[in-house]
């Protein structure tokens, strides 16, 4: 999927724009997910591809959603990111090629791959399960 700027500021919020298109980050503890326990499917703002799910989400204490995994393989795609003079690997939408966060590895907690993929609220948006699934 390619789009110009142009046409995603068209879709985007100005928020939205500087995250997912400009590998911004929002700040933590003040984004839509952060805190939530809704049972659902997590999907990319920008393109509509599922990325997450509830099952897969837990309490990192860290400020954004935290996944231990993605939904699928292939869903999400990886960079190393040097920036900040740090080491991370950045997750991108492998459909939209969309800024959704990044994936750390060795933290400790106790979740089944020892990862914690932290994501931006604004990357996202939860489509709510049907009430008893």
């Amino acid at each position: 999927m390619e789009k110009t700027d142009a046409e995603w500021r068209e879709e985007l919020t100005p928020e939205e724009f500087r995250v997912l298109r400009q590998a911004g980050t929002e700040r933590p503890y003040t984004g839509e997910y952060w805190d939530t326990h809704t049972a659902g499917v997590y999907q990319c703002r920008a393109c509509g591809a599922e990325l997450f799910t509830s099952n897969e989400k837990f309490d990192s204490h860290c400020g954004w959603p935290s996944f231990w995994a993605p939904l699928a393989e292939g869903t999400v795609r990886y960079i190393h990111d040097r920036t900040l003079g740090m080491e991370r690997v950045e997750v991108r939408c492998a459909n939209c090629d969309s800024h959704l966060g990044h994936v750390f590895e060795g933290e400790g907690y106790g979740t089944p791959t020892d990862q914690r993929y932290c994501i931006n609220s604004v990357s996202l948006r939860l489509v709510e399960s049907p009430a008893g699934q």
